[in-house]
C-alpha cells in the first residue's frame, strides 16, 4: 500500500468514526448550522437533476436519506438506491424517516454494476472522501451514457466584506453549537477546517471537466461558503 493510498485509507476510517458519533443529531446540526436553507438546497440539486419517471438514481454519501426521499417526492416512480459507509447514519434515517434502499458502500468502490444509473447525487460528500479523483470516476462508472451527477459541498468562500463573519461563524458559532447538541465538538471542528482545505467552486468544476464531464455548471449559496455543482457524462 502507498503512502497516498494509507492516508486516504486512515482519513476514511477517521470520517467514518466522526459521523457515527454525530449520526443522530446530524440533520438538527444541519438544519441550525444554515437556517434551514440545507433543505432549499437538496431542493435545487434534485431540480438540477431532473430524474424522470423510472428512471434509477443513487444517492451516494446519502446519510440519514434526506436526498434520496426528496428525488422521490418529486418523482415517486424513480428508483433510488441510497449508499453511505457510515451504516449508523442510516440506521438513524431508517428509525427517524422510514425505510429506504439502503446500501453500506464506500464511495470509492461501490457494489453496483457500470451503466447502471441515470443520475447521482451527493450532499456533502467529496469533501470526505480519500480521494477525490477516484470517487469522481466512480459516479462516472456508474453512470449510463449521457447520465447526470449533482454534487452539494461546502466550498470555500471568496474574500469579501463578509468574511471576517463568516469565520466566526464556522470557527466559533458552530463548533460550539454543536458541541453542545451533540457532545462531539471535534466533528464540528472539523467542518470548517476540511472545507477550508476543500477545493473552490471553480477548482472542483475544473476536475470534473478533467475527468471527461461535460456541461459541468455551479451556483453558489450562503455568502459563497456553499455550491451545488451539476454535469452530464458523455
Amino acid at each position: 500500500m502507498t503512502k497516498e493510498m494509507s492516508r486516504g485509507a486512515e482519513r476514511a476510517r477517521y470520517v467514518n468514526g466522526l459521523f457515527a458519533q454525530i449520526a443522530e443529531h446530524y440533520d438538527l446540526m444541519n438544519r441550525l448550522m444554515t437556517g434551514g436553507q440545507d433543505v432549499r438546497w437538496r431542493r435545487f440539486a434534485i431540480q438540477k437533476l431532473a430524474v424522470l419517471p423510472g428512471e434509477r438514481v443513487l444517492d451516494l454519501g446519502c446519510g440519514t436519506g434526506d436526498l434520496a426521499r426528496e428525488v422521490l417526492r418529486v418523482t415517486p416512480s424513480a428508483q433510488v438506491a441510497a449508499a453511505d459507509f457510515t451504516w449508523q447514519m442510516m440506521a438513524v434515517g431508517k428509525a427517524q424517516k422510514g425505510a429506504l434502499p439502503f446500501v453500506t458502500a464506500d464511495a470509492l468502490q461501490t457494489p453496483f454494476p457500470g451503466e447502471c444509473f441515470d443520475g447521482v447525487v451527493s450532499g456533502y460528500l467529496m469533501r470526505n472522501v480519500g480521494d477525490l479523483e477516484g470517487a469522481i470516476r466512480e459516479q462516472l462508472r456508474v453512470l449510463k451514457p449521457g447520465g447526470r451527477v449533482v454534487i452539494l459541498e461546502t466550498t470555500q468562500p471568496g474574500r469579501n466584506l463578509l468574511s471576517p463573519f463568516i469565520w466566526l461563524h464556522m470557527h466559533l458559532v458552530i463548533p460550539l453549537l454543536g458541541g453542545l447538541i451533540s457532545g462531539v465538538r471535534e466533528a464540528y471542528q472539523y467542518l470548517p477546517n476540511s472545507t477550508e482545505k476543500f477545493l473552490t467552486a471553480e477548482e472542483l468544476a475544473e476536475r470534473l471537466r478533467a475527468a471527461g464531464w461535460e456541461d459541468v455548471g455551479f451556483r453558489r449559496f450562503m455568502f459563497g461558503t456553499m455550491a451545488c455543482h451539476w454535469a452530464r457524462k458523455p
